[in-house]
């Protein structure tokens, strides 16, 4: 479904990604795993088109997509959670909701839509008419995945869903990845908390300064010795 060909990316005027190529199938949980600073959050924000890569190719589902900008990312099925959250602070949880289904007409569609995604975070349904700048962080992380469920991704770009959370949402945030996954949708998550995303992911690429050292099989990567010294706290 993603294939990332030999992209370099500068950020500034630092060299954050080098010769970097990886792919995602369809129906797939994949994990990037590294330290701060590998350039996790910058492969997701060149994916998205809201970074140019110097070099290389990107293409989704065999479409390239060197020429394409950003906002047209989600028209062909993609959608990107950013690290952070940035949930529209002024508006309600369901307008907020809306805005991940502007690009669609099918109003009965996303009114089912909208109540799978509070059938996922109830709180939210609990918080409709609450401006989302008031939520905790832990029910803004759950907006911010619903709205980009609410544009139906074929993907969904994933930059660090636990940041900041307390180990109760944590678990919780990565049981949705987990029921999120079972509808068909294709993830490829970046994570700081490796030993939550091995146990989610199907595959994981492990990135040390811009480059992939290490990638297979995330439940073997959960027993490498190798893995849980650097990044497992093993």
């Amino acid at each position: 479904m993603l294939k990332v060909e030999n992209i370099d990316v500068y950020y500034d005027k630092i060299h954050a990604i080098k010769d970097l190529s990886f792919q995602v199938k369809k129906g797939e949980v994949v994990t990037l795993i590294g330290a701060n600073g590998a350039g996790k959050t910058t492969i997701l924000k060149t994916i998205s088109k809201l970074l140019t890569p110097t070099q290389g190719n990107i293409f989704f589902e065999d479409k390239p997509l060197n020429k394409l900008t950003a906002d047209q990312m989600v028209y062909l099925g993609m959608a990107h959670v950013p690290e952070g959250r940035r949930v529209f602070a002024q508006m309600s949880v369901e307008e907020n909701l809306q805005m991940g289904a502007y690009i669609r007409k099918d109003k009965d569609n996303i009114k089912k839509d909208m109540e799978r995604v509070f059938g996922y975070f109830p709180r939210l349904k609990e918080r409709i008419n609450q401006p989302a700048g008031t939520l905790s962080g832990g029910e803004q992380q759950m907006l911010a995945m619903g709205r980009a469920l609410m544009s139906k991704p074929k993907l969904l770009l994933m930059d660090e869903p636990s940041m900041g959370l307390a180990p109760i949402l944590v678990q919780e945030i990565f049981n949705i990845i987990q029921t999120i996954k079972k509808t068909g949708t294709t993830i490829l998550l970046v994570e700081q908390n490796a030993n939550q995303a091995l146990q989610v992911a199907d595959r994981a690429y492990v990135l040390e300064t811009g480059k992939i050292i290490k990638e297979g099989d995330a439940k073997t990567m959960l027993n490498d010795d190798s893995i849980k010294k650097a990044y497992l706290g093993g």
